[in-house]
């Protein structure tokens, strides 16, 4: 396992797993805000549901980074929230250094192996969210990206449920990984986003197929923005169909 580092830039501070690549960040002053762009739109999924039915959801996130997603669906969203990572450090960084709070009635941080997860039958058919961020580190494509891995992810989603993936954009193996997800989600159920600057593109796949009414997602949008902070009507802006 990499060795796992912090640094502080200002009012931010970054998790390194071993490189200088980031790996994930928090404001000092805001512990709980979601900082980073690619970040914020992981939550896109949220334009999908009624913002009331929000808090009896379940999330999961596949991959910890610096726990920004764990700590806004638990603590900001009131969700219950489910964490697999498989290096312990990772936890123990977020525990002692991005005020990742205890595991409690809502809270279960697990060390474990994403691959085995959505391959068991335990989560299938259980989780409305589901947030897969996993590179390595030296963040140069997904660790576990084939068609079969993204299958595994879509058997863990309820009937209404979708899965947010973070891609690099401007790296090769882009299409590759998005030809995986259509394969696995079929492509009337696949939306994107354009790049950010620093390259991260993210994907959402939905269980099934449909997206609500534009002038439904705009009147969702503006609750996320009034409710949670997230600049939800940009979302709707920029989600597009795959290329």
């Amino acid at each position: 396992m990499p060795e796992v580092h912090f640094s502080d830039h200002g009012p931010v501070r970054y998790l390194h797993l071993g490189t200088d690549w980031v790996q994930g960040a928090m404001r000092l002053d805001d512990p709980y805000a979601l900082d980073l762009e690619y970040i914020q739109r992981m939550m896109a999924w949220l334009l999908f549901v009624e913002p009331t039915s929000v808090m009896g959801r379940h999330a999961m996130q596949l991959g910890l980074g610096a726990a920004a997603l764990t700590k806004a669906c638990r603590k900001t969203l009131r969700m219950t929230t489910t964490a697999i990572e498989l290096n312990p450090q990772v936890v123990a960084a977020c525990r002692l250094w991005f005020k990742l709070p205890a595991d409690d009635a809502r809270l279960s941080v697990i060390l474990g192996d994403a691959a085995e997860v959505v391959a068991s039958e335990h989560w299938a058919g259980r989780i409305d969210a589901l947030q897969v961020d996993l590179y390595d580190h030296e963040a140069a494509a997904p660790v576990l990206d084939s068609p079969e891995f993204y299958a595994g992810c879509r058997r863990l989603l309820t009937e209404d449920g979708c899965m947010s993936v973070n891609l690099f954009g401007r790296h090769a193996s882009f299409e590759r990984s998005l030809g995986h997800i259509t394969a696995a989600f079929d492509d009337a159920c696949v939306w994107s986003f354009r790049p950010t600057r620093e390259g991260n593109t993210v994907v959402l796949a939905r269980r099934q197929p449909g997206q609500p009414p534009r002038a439904e997602m705009l009147e969702r949008a503006a609750v996320i923005e009034a409710r949670w902070r997230l600049p939800a009507r940009k979302w709707v802006r920029g989600l597009q169909p795959p290329p």
